[in-house]
């Protein structure tokens, strides 16, 4: 495990000259790829666009290159020393594990949802003589232009529910909210990207549905690159194996953990840092948890301390990984028998509620928010007591999301399917490749 590959540092005045230099290019070519990509008017009779205006491109670039200003400012005064930026933090910039897969998830995912919106829309006409797509290659750039929505939606939706998951946390100092620290959730992200994607679909006259249909496998292709940084940063970690599990394993503190060059990063995995802190006894053979000390049992806190590493815990970040690879070669192969624009979407959202409910069982870090940390929020300590952390049936906060997100993918399924039967039985409706 590498929670931090390795960390750059900015403490001469050419590096922090050049990080400058590297921030300004940054805002100047998202900017300039807002201008590139404006869109002019759509005319909703005829479903096509004006050709855009100086003034479109205009307030397209400064509306990217202002959240490109936004990032960059965060960026400058996190990374730089003190006195070389207000409010700097010198943290330098440390490349996380988590991060690069993050990322690379989310790249990999877009390049694939704008290949598979080209062929969703390809239209195939005689042009000079020669057989030309005139329309997949649009709804491409359209779709790739989306994506970059859809991480601003996708931050902003997975920030907030942790948040809210966290309130009681935040609401001693709600300035917290925005600031560098603190964690992510994809069930927020998810949602966030959703409402991003269903925004852009309105105003560019595109079928919801079926953009859904392209886009949702490729969620899965990202998240399972994602679970995998998960697992070097050591969070969203499993319970508390017995000994002799072969699948068990231990995520190290700062004192064990390295980086990419075998040196010691100074930073433990986030199950470690959770696990020092946790007042609970563990029988270490059978990876029961207690709440007060017993006969072979010890204090979770002193066991990881003494040892340097975490207890012996299931590794639900790579069954999430393996699952989400399952999932996104199923649906695109489920695509091929796609009856109705939906079909896919409505398929996913059941298949991963289902994933992910299976998995949660497994999870072992209650900070992620369960029905028990609930009611001791709201100070129902009594039933909350009746709710142990330990308990199968103490619901998180994702079980519950994907309880509604299952039942919501059912009813679409239901209705789509049987509107399409009855369009089928009457000789209506086009085929769901058709526009």
């Amino acid at each position: 495990m590498l929670p931090v590959l390795f960390r750059l540092t900015f403490t001469s005045l050419w590096a922090q000259l050049l990080l400058y230099a590297v921030a300004a290019g940054v805002v100047g070519y998202i900017a300039f790829n807002g201008w590139r990509g404006a869109v002019g008017e759509l005319n909703v009779k005829t479903g096509v666009r004006a050709e855009p205006t100086t003034t479109d491109k205009l307030l397209r670039a400064l509306a990217f290159g202002g959240v490109g200003a936004v990032l960059a400012w965060y960026g400058l005064k996190y990374a730089l020393p003190p006195g070389a930026f207000p409010g700097a933090k010198g943290e330098g910039i440390p490349l996380h594990t988590y991060g690069v897969l993050l990322a690379a998830g989310f790249i990999t995912a877009a390049s694939v949802v704008g290949r598979l919106a080209q062929d969703e829309w390809r239209k195939v006409e005689l042009v000079n003589g020669q057989w030309v797509d005139v329309e997949g290659p649009k709804k491409r750039e359209q779709v790739m232009d989306m994506t970059f929505w859809l991480l601003v939606g996708g931050i902003g939706g997975s920030r907030l529910l942790f948040v809210l998951v966290n309130w009681k946390d935040y609401a001693r100092d709600w300035t917290q909210v925005f600031s560098l620290g603190g964690g992510l959730v994809f069930y927020g992200g998810l949602i966030g990207a959703a409402v991003a994607a269903y925004v852009f679909a309105r105003a560019h006259g595109m079928d919801f549905l079926r953009l859904a249909d392209v886009c949702i496998p490729t969620v899965s292709l990202g998240q399972c690159l994602g679970r995998l940084g998960c697992f070097s940063a050591g969070c969203c970690w499993g319970d508390v194996a017995p000994a002799h599990a072969s699948t068990a394993v231990h995520f190290p503190g700062a004192g064990t953990a390295q980086d990419l060059f075998g040196r010691l990063g100074n930073t433990s995995s986030l199950a470690f840092s959770s696990q020092a802190e946790d007042t609970r006894y563990v029988v270490e053979a059978t990876g029961e948890i207690l709440h007060q000390a017993g006969p072979g049992a010890v204090r979770i806190s002193d066991w990881v301390v003494q040892q340097g590493h975490t207890l012996g815990v299931y590794p639900t970040q790579l069954f999430e990984s393996v699952g989400q690879l399952v999932l996104f070669v199923g649906l695109l192969y489920a695509r091929r028998f796609r009856r109705f624009h939906g079909q896919i979407f409505a398929l996913w959202l059941m298949a991963y509620a289902v994933l992910r409910s299976t998995v949660e069982l497994f999870r072992g870090d209650v900070e992620r928010g369960t029905l028990h940390g609930l009611l001791q929020s709201l100070g129902a300590r009594g039933l909350a007591e009746s709710v142990p952390l330990e308990a199968w049936y103490n619901m998180s906060t994702s079980q519950f999301i994907s309880l509604c997100m299952f039942t919501f993918g059912a009813v679409l399924l239901y209705q789509k399917g049987r509107r399409r039967e009855t369009e089928e039985a009457g000789g209506l409706g086009p085929t769901p490749s058709a526009a």
